[in-house]
């Protein structure tokens, strides 16, 4: 079973999880990924290159923020 939610992060990054009754109870992992708007990208009329480009921005902007969670 996966379960999804989008939140918003507070200003004192505190949050407070109430899971659902659906899910088990045990060890699970828990991720956090930051939500891209996807709808500025647009790949119909790119190049290969400006794609490549684009995933590799895409891909720093979530290393970094792991690499902030991580601390």
């Amino acid at each position: 079973m996966i379960f999804t939610q989008t939140i918003e992060i507070p200003a004192d990054r505190r949050i407070i999880l109430e899971v659902p009754r659906e899910v088990p109870t045990g060890q699970v992992i828990l991720t956090f990924s930051p939500v891209m708007n996807t709808d500025i990208i647009d790949f119909a009329d790119a190049s290969t290159d400006e794609v490549i480009t684009a995933g590799d921005e895409i891909i720093n902007k979530h290393l970094a923020a792991f690499k902030a969670l991580a601390k």
